[in-house]
Formats: structure tokens, sequence, C-alpha cells
């Protein structure tokens, strides 16, 4: 004979796992955040890392003598290397740099490796019959870099019980491209420490 209140028990298992899956989803709220606070969620690399990189690098290299004398340098931009063992987005990192440098007003930007593909397609499709020749763009008319920015981000981790260490060094270059010689260059380090507990 079956028992009766454990076959009610058992029917009700499945209702009650409903309404607690239905409650966890309830209770998820999205809202809007500071974009500038401090994030603090882990110790990898994050937003605030990435702004306080971007600010530190601008800050420095709008004192260099070249970008200082006022003659509008043109700047051609590298893709940092990441050193790290965590991923980590680094065309943010020079995006940021860029941005932050442009509207500074002292230097201008000639168009890098990454987005050389689509100027020259877009130069291209300039050329083809449905655009006035004398509007459309002509072939040989870009302008070359007179300086290379480029660097790299580098961390090292250590671990020991619940505590969690984690250095990054970001270092960047100002590499004249006419001759060779560098001149500026500047690093930002950052620790995180996190502890279990």
């Amino acid at each position: 004979m079956i028992d009766s209140s454990r076959t009610r028990r058992l029917a009700l298992l499945p209702l009650l796992a409903a309404a607690a899956l239905a409650a966890g989803c309830a209770q998820e709220q999205t809202r809007y955040g500071d974009a500038r606070s401090v994030e603090t969620v882990t110790n990898t690399f994050g937003s605030t890392d990435l702004q306080l990189i971007a600010e530190s690098m601008t800050r420095s290299m709008l004192q260099a003598p070249v970008i200082v004398s006022g003659n509008l340098p043109i700047v051609t931009v590298q893709e940092v290397r990441n050193k790290t063992s965590e991923y980590i987005d680094t065309r943010a990192i020079t995006d940021s740099i860029r941005a932050e440098l442009q509207k500074g007003g002292k230097v201008r930007f000639a168009v890098d490796a990454a987005a050389m593909k689509q100027q020259i397609e877009e130069v291209q499709r300039q050329q083809g019959e449905f655009f006035d020749k004398e509007q459309a763009t002509q072939k040989g008319k870009m302008v070359g870099a007179q300086y290379r920015m480029e660097g790299n981000i580098t961390s090292i981790v250590k671990q020991v019980k619940d505590i969690k260490d984690v250095y990054y060094k970001f270092n960047l270059q100002l590499w004249n491209i006419r001759n060779g010689l560098l001149e500026w260059s500047d690093e930002k380090e950052i620790r995180k420490t996190t502890t279990k507990g």
C-alpha cells in the first residue's frame, strides 16, 4: 500500500522547484551604473584599469616635447601587445588613448595598419564609374605618419592560499618613423589583491 501523504509530497516537488526557479528569476534586476565608478567585481583586467591607463598615458604623452611643440604631429597606432595570461581587449586600450589625445587637439592620426584595408577599399570604390571624378578621392593622396605609437601590457599573478595578487604593467612608446628615435615612453602600474573569506 502506497503512503498517500508521501505521494502528495512527491507530486508537490516539481511545483515547488518551478516556484523557486520563478522566484529566483523574478529577483534579477538590471540598472545603469556610473561608468566611471571603481569596478571591483574581480581582480582580472577591467574597466577601471582601462580608464586609469588611458588617462595616465594621455596626460604623460601630452607633455612630451614632440607634442608640446605645437606642430600637430601625425601618429599611427599599432596594436598593444598582450603579454598577460588573460584575454584583454588591447584595441579598447589604444582606442581610448587615441580618443583622449584627439580631444586634446594636439595630435593628428593617420590610418593605422588595422584600418588600412577599409581605407584602401573606400579609395578604390570612389574610383568606380558611379562617382564624380573631380570629387572622388584620388589614389596616392594619403598622408603618412611621422610617429608610431605602440606598447604592451604584462602581468604577474601570485596566489598563496586565500590571497591572490595581480600586478599589471602597461608600457607605451612613441617612435619617430623617419629616424627610428624613441621620442617618448611611459608606463602605468596597477596592483589588485583579492582575499577570500
